[in-house]
């Protein structure tokens, strides 16, 4: 049986080298460079890259899961599920509660869900007014942006 070695980190400087990763998640760069400035960009590999995700401060209670992404080839396999755990006890001495928002995906709602995650409120018309061009994950448009909590 092979040990898998899997090694977060926390990566501070230099963080546009994973644009590539980012975009699978959020499409539009101008996006990504509203958050990613001030996030804690997180890095998961296993031998090489497999995921990112960024987190950032709210208020003094609660941090936002901005951004996560796995390589296509990557996902399925469980390293999505390890970053979130990673960070849900990395941010727990500091805030109390993890937003995460995304669009009404059935497949990534149950995703979160099953990472602790439930549903938190919705804000109507995100993609529609803050993206140039319609948004899809598959052949559904994204519209509302669903947000989901977990308590840490």
């Amino acid at each position: 049986m092979v040990k898998i070695m899997v090694k977060i980190e926390k990566i501070t400087e230099n963080k546009k080298q994973f644009l590539d990763l980012l975009l699978l998640a959020d499409e539009e760069e101008n996006m990504i460079d509203k958050y990613l400035p001030d996030g804690d960009l997180f890095a998961l590999y296993d031998d090489d890259l497999k995921s990112v995700c960024v987190v950032v401060p709210i208020d003094k209670e609660t941090c936002e899961l901005k951004n996560i992404a796995t390589y296509e080839k990557y996902q399925g396999q469980g390293y999505g599920r390890a970053l979130i755990k990673y960070i849900s006890d990395y941010y727990k001495k500091d805030y109390q509660t993890m937003l995460v928002g995304t669009g009404e995906t059935p497949a990534i709602l149950s995703f979160y869900e099953s990472c602790g995650f439930g549903k938190s409120h919705r804000v109507k018309n995100f993609f529609t007014d803050n993206y140039d061009h319609p948004m899809f994950d598959g052949d559904i448009q994204l519209v509302d942006m669903i947000y989901l909590k977990k308590d840490l």
